[in-house]
């Protein structure tokens, strides 16, 4: 089962806006920001109403990921990245990105905020901070 449409190419994109945006971050790390994408493309809310394909999520203007203009964005996906950006395809998700639409890297040594564009923090991994929606705002999530 597979949470959304892809194509071969999709995987690709997504293995490396993953490996742009978390390869220090480890598998783990990669794998919750494949979550953080997929989540954008299944649901209907706030910044991502018109996103149905991994294409739209990745190239999303304004709002889309700074990953895809990084230099580790550029290249072709390892076997192990393209792995990794399947199963978050499949649904496997990890907290604290199970239901995020939204993360950033605070600066070292800074703590999460609370609230980062009025959206609850879930948690972090790492360098990251994740931010979920509520419930009743974005049901396709939960």
């Amino acid at each position: 089962m597979t949470l959304v449409a892809h194509t071969s190419k999709d995987i690709d994109l997504l293995a490396r806006l993953m490996r742009a945006e978390a390869v220090g971050e480890g598998n783990l790390g990669m794998l919750m920001v494949g979550n953080v994408g997929i989540n954008r493309v299944i649901t209907d809310c706030l910044d991502f109403p018109n996103i149905r394909t991994i294409q739209e999520m990745i190239y999303q203007t304004p709002g889309g990921f700074s990953g895809k203009d990084s230099p580790l964005f550029f290249g072709h996906a390892t076997t192990l990245e393209r792995r990794l950006a399947e199963r978050a395809i499949r649904g496997d998700a990890f907290h604290p990105a199970t239901h995020a639409l939204w993360f950033y890297a605070p600066r070292p040594g800074e703590e999460c905020r609370g609230f980062w564009f009025n959206q609850r923090n879930s948690g972090r991994y790492k360098g990251h901070c994740f931010y979920i929606p509520a419930k009743d705002v974005c049901p396709k999530l939960y």
